[in-house]
């Protein structure tokens, strides 16, 4: 298959709001999003301005996954971006989240010459992804308990992870210390 890393455009807005309201997305947490909460997003840059830029993941041509890179306008004090990234149901399961998430690294690192981190959360329970973060060489740093609110009011434990630029470029990753105390 041959994926590509679309940027997403303004014209894009039926498509983006089809996309996220006709998939399920069980480790998102509740949304309240509606077609036109989503264009208005479009138009305000919730999806592309200063502080963040979003792609489609396609495959063969067909758009088959998202991946929304924001917290941008912060990397030049130091800051460090943060990523939404979905995989259509269809999708799953086929190391496409992996494939994006190794696409997203390399795109930030080289896009921003003085990044130095690159964070993601995901839900405790989300073994892909949890699963896509190890094989992508980034580290666990944090667990938080009871973090992520979830559907029917239940509340699931959240996990962080991160890549340092040097263990990019040197391919050697390198835990933080969990023992300082």
């Amino acid at each position: 298959m041959d994926t590509t890393y679309q940027h997403l455009d303004a014209s894009d807005a039926d498509a983006l709001a089809d996309f996220l309201l006709h998939e399920t997305w069980p480790f998102h947490g509740p949304t309240a999003l509606d077609r036109d909460a989503i264009h208005r997003r479009v138009r305000d840059g919730f999806y592309n301005g200063d502080d963040s830029r979003t792609f489609w993941i396609t495959e063969d041509g067909e758009r088959v996954g998202l991946i929304r890179l924001f917290d941008l306008a912060d990397v030049p004090r130091g800051g460090a971006p943060l990523f939404d990234l979905r995989i259509g149901r269809a999708h799953r399961g086929r190391g496409l989240g992996g494939r994006a998430l190794a696409w997203l690294t390399r795109y930030l690192f080289t896009e921003f010459p003085g990044l130095r981190r690159i964070e993601g959360h995901t839900r405790q329970d989300n073994r892909a992804m949890r699963r896509a973060f190890r094989s992508g060489a980034y580290v666990k740093e944090a667990h938080h308990r009871d973090a992520w609110p979830g559907e029917e009011g239940r509340v699931h434990d959240a996990v962080g992870y991160a890549i340092l630029r040097r263990d990019w470029l040197s391919g050697v990753t390198t835990p933080p210390d969990w023992h300082d105390e």
